[in-house]
């Protein structure tokens, strides 16, 4: 059946885009000397530290499979906000264990788990400086840490062929109160946005995840569109880092 696009509404959602520059991205490789893959990703004032941890077990639903995993956690520094936040002591909050979960996902859908044999690479995301867009700088940065990490295994011997299967990262997009698409929120902006939106893509351009929520008003379809084309091309010069760095 042929594909029904609707290009009138296509066009109205690009006249919504305001900006699609992302603040400045960079990513700091190698880190950490103790970590299979380590980064520090920056965007704005946000920076996450990431590590890459390699370990030759599984969880117990994989044990005898001969195939791999990928894992995530997720957390903040007490310094890494305005308010000193308090350590999580008594197990996590609900958003944390949605965004490390949200990060796994993400990873594991650009990985061929079977070509990892049976062991796991464990992804720690700890938030240093908080200034939106947090889980979106961790899922970009956790794919260069996953990426040397990978590497590291093919290195060593560990693994004979590279099991990433595709580039991705992910990118905020919201609404302002003027119905005006935005890229890349700082806290400010998220906090006031009339709607928030997280997009994982793929470099094919395959979308991952996508999280979106109305925080003041309901958005139509050419916003919704419009989001995604904002963060489409966003993402551009976000993957353009990651290789950069990766070269």
């Amino acid at each position: 059946m042929e594909k029904i696009i609707d290009w009138a509404a296509l066009a109205t959602a690009e006249t919504l885009v305001k900006r699609t520059a992302t603040r400045e991205i960079k990513f700091t490789p190698n880190i950490n000397p103790y970590a299979a893959g380590s980064v520090l990703a920056e965007f704005g004032n946000t920076k996450v530290h990431i590590t890459a941890c390699i370990s030759d077990d599984v969880p117990p639903f994989l044990k005898g499979k001969g195939t791999g995993w990928i894992t995530a956690e997720y957390g903040m520094l007490p310094g890494s906000t305005n308010e000193r936040l308090q350590r999580e002591r008594k197990g996590l909050s609900g958003r944390f264990h949605e965004i490390q979960r949200l990060i796994g996902r993400a990873l594991r859908a650009g990985i061929d788990l079977s070509l990892l044999g049976a062991r796991s690479i464990l992804i720690d995301c700890d938030v240093l400086v908080a200034d939106g867009g947090t889980r979106t700088a961790a899922i970009s940065g956790a794919y260069v840490a996953l990426v040397l990490a990978v590497r590291t295994l093919l290195r060593d011997g560990k693994i004979s062929q590279d099991p990433i299967k595709e580039q991705l990262a992910a990118i905020s997009v919201g609404i302002d109160a003027s119905s005006f698409i935005y890229a890349d929120l700082n806290y400010q902006e998220d906090s006031s946005f009339e709607t928030d939106m997280n997009l994982v893509m793929t470099a094919s351009g395959k979308f991952i995840e996508i999280q979106g929520t109305a925080e003041r008003g309901a958005f139509s379809p050419e916003q919704l569109w419009a989001m995604m084309i904002c963060g489409k091309n966003a993402l551009s010069g976000i993957f353009a880092e990651q290789n950069r760095v990766l070269r």
